[in-house]
């Protein structure tokens, strides 16, 4: 299992997905210049700051050869995970529905949060602990999810939303609570807070955000048998 983590002008997490995703199988470095996944079983688009954030955030790095081909892998049903400006990336490619607007306080803001698991057979859930809420650090200000209501009605009747924040938790005011959603047929997945930050006790908080990471690697895994 093999994972392929992006890495554009502004990234900051890139890092720590890498040693996360080594944790469960091989990972290496793609530059947002670069075509070629390197044989990645599954992409994660990590956060940061592409590109500056210049224009709205993730707009710039959608159209970088790195995303070109991660479209195409997506679209082939690959497995796709986008974290914090990853989301945003992926939102912005249109590989995700919806989009993240500005936190409701206009800040910046880092905090532990709790996350309910509301869909939780899905390639980035199946490994999580059955019945109990994850912890895990986000940190963004651009992170209130949002939809009309169109398409909240379709993600909410077709099982799309992945992860909510737990009651008093949603602290950037993302419609439904939503923390995380995925595509129609299930293989990306993006979310705000940060799984790669709390694979660790010590530093994380818990080591919550590793059953994302080893989720991926099972479906991968069953899609490979």
């Amino acid at each position: 299992m093999k994972f392929g983590v992006l890495q554009f002008p502004g990234s900051c997490d890139e890092v720590d997905a890498l040693e996360a995703a080594r944790m469960v199988g091989e990972a290496e470095l793609i530059w947002h210049r670069d075509r070629d996944l390197q044989g990645a079983d599954a992409i994660v688009v990590p956060g940061g700051f592409s590109y500056g954030d210049y224009l709205r955030a993730g707009a710039i790095a959608r159209f970088s050869p790195a995303m070109e081909s991660v479209i195409e892998f997506a679209r082939e049903g690959g497995l796709v995970l986008g974290i914090c400006n990853g989301f945003q990336v992926l939102c912005e490619a249109h590989l995700l529905p919806g989009a993240l607007l500005p936190n409701v306080n206009l800040r910046f803001t880092s905090r532990q949060v709790r996350l309910d698991v509301v869909a939780p057979d899905t390639a980035f859930t199946s490994a999580c602990p059955p019945g109990r809420q994850l912890s895990i650090p986000a940190k963004h200000s651009w992170g209130r999810f949002h939809a009309d209501a169109e398409t909240l009605e379709r993600i909410e009747r077709d099982g799309q939303v992945v992860l909510r924040y737990a009651q008093g938790e949603n602290f950037n005011g993302s419609v439904g609570d939503i923390a995380a959603v995925s595509n129609e047929t299930g293989n990306v997945m993006g979310l705000m807070p940060h799984p790669e930050h709390a694979v660790q006790e010590l530093t994380g908080g818990s080591t919550d955000g590793l059953s994302i990471f080893q989720s991926i690697r099972l479906a991968a895994e069953r899609v490979a048998a």
